[in-house]
């Protein structure tokens, strides 16, 4: 199983973890970080670090410079028609909070919000709290077999109560594509909101916002082999005009006095405080990194995936879940409880995630209490799928 990575020598990380004698297996969650985005960081930390548009200083205007050549680079890198349409916040998790307070006064009593059963907690939670505080209905759109959202059923649920519909791209349980141009056809018809999680799936596919026609799309720099701590949010300039402030104080605002205050609008006016300066300057790094991939990451994506799948199913009593397409796959054991598996995966230094996955209300839907999940980066080789299978049969046997 050759399955070679021609990127695995550019992220350090990986071969510090392979020295310590470990697999990562868990990029779904995090990624690592290839040098040019290290070296993006250290060169701001150490050549003199400065808060942005805030100073007329030269460490303050070469801060904001970069800064904003980041908010540029997302812009491109998204298919923006502009980067004002681009809010740097901590990640998908503060994006998809920002919009539900931000837009909550739009949400009349009774409305619908409309989400799936695949959502990750963290475009699950904020709607669900929205709800309860504006008295308004949560729809929760059902899945077929494969894992993918039911389009007969959405097409009867979406309807003219429908104010806002909000879809993961790409599933970080079930690893599937969503049909997300046809569910926002369904919502743009009740003249619905839209709002895109992207948080797996603009790792796996390079964003067109544009061609989506969505009205706000989420993604954390973190799993784009970039810094935690940064994410994006696009917001086409009709929606963000809707949206109200959030978080205050520090450059968002224009004009204050003791009684009063006047905001700026997006994207200033929603980046209340210090920003994640050197995160968000290494984004710029990973963004760079991402454009000069071609075709072949996503063959070896792709060929790695198809090995993965293929050893998981060739083991008697190992189900996985769904009908995953790219990046990942969760699975369960009969009879096998998953965080044993999990610790004895861990102990033969297979670095691999294992339970709810931030999806509990889904897993619990397919009748689990946990499930543990492998997922791929571009650093992966076939060698960390040997290490993996020879560890899940030594950790069957003993469990069994």
């Amino acid at each position: 199983m050759a399955l070679n990575s021609p990127w695995r020598a550019e992220f350090p990380g990986i071969r510090a973890l392979e020295a310590d004698g470990q697999t990562y297996l868990d990029s779904a969650a995090t990624a690592q970080k290839p040098q040019a985005v290290l070296d993006a960081l250290l060169a701001y930390l150490a050549g003199g670090v400065a808060n942005v548009h805030r100073a007329q200083h030269l460490p303050g205007e070469r801060a904001t410079r970069a800064f904003e050549a980041t908010r540029s680079q997302a812009a491109q890198w998204l298919n923006a028609l502009s980067s004002d349409e681009i809010i740097f916040t901590r990640g998908s998790t503060e994006s998809l909070n920002l919009l539900a307070y931000g837009l909550e006064h739009l949400l009349p009593p009774g409305a619908q919000i409309v989400v799936s059963a695949a959502e990750h907690h963290a475009n699950l939670l904020p709607w669900q709290q929205l709800a309860k505080r504006r008295g308004l209905e949560l729809v929760i759109l059902p899945l077929d077999q494969a894992g993918s959202i039911d389009l007969n059923e959405a097409a009867r649920l979406i309807g003219p109560a429908t104010c806002l519909l909000a879809i993961t791209q790409l599933s970080n349980v079930l690893g599937r594509w969503q049909p997300v141009d046809a569910l926002l056809a369904l919502a743009k018809t009740q003249g619905a909101l839209t709002v895109i999680d992207g948080a797996q799936g603009a790792v796996h596919a390079r964003p067109d916002v544009q061609a989506l026609g969505c009205d706000f799309y989420v993604c954390s720099a973190h799993k784009l082999y970039g810094p935690d701590g940064v994410g994006l949010l696009y917001g086409r300039s009709e929606a963000l005009a809707k949206l109200q402030h959030w978080q205050f104080g520090g450059e968002m605002v224009l004009d204050a006095d003791y009684q009063d205050a006047r905001f700026r609008a997006a994207p200033l006016g929603f980046e209340a405080g210090t920003p994640a300066v050197s995160a968000v300057i290494g984004l710029g790094a990973a963004l760079d990194w991402l454009s000069r991939l071609d075709q072949t990451a996503a063959a070896h994506e792709a060929a790695l995936h198809a090995a993965l799948l293929a050893g998981l199913q060739a083991r008697p009593g190992v189900q996985v879940l769904g009908e995953p397409q790219l990046a990942l796959a969760c699975f369960h054991v009969e009879g096998v409880h998953n965080a044993d598996l999990a610790h004895l995966l861990s102990e033969q230094g297979i670095a691999v995630r294992t339970g709810h996955h931030c999806a509990m209300p889904l897993i619990k839907r397919l009748g689990l209490a946990g499930a543990t999940r492998v997922s791929l980066g571009l650093y992966n080789d076939g060698a960390d799928l040997q290490r993996f299978f020879a560890a899940l049969d030594n950790a069957l046997e003993l469990l069994r």
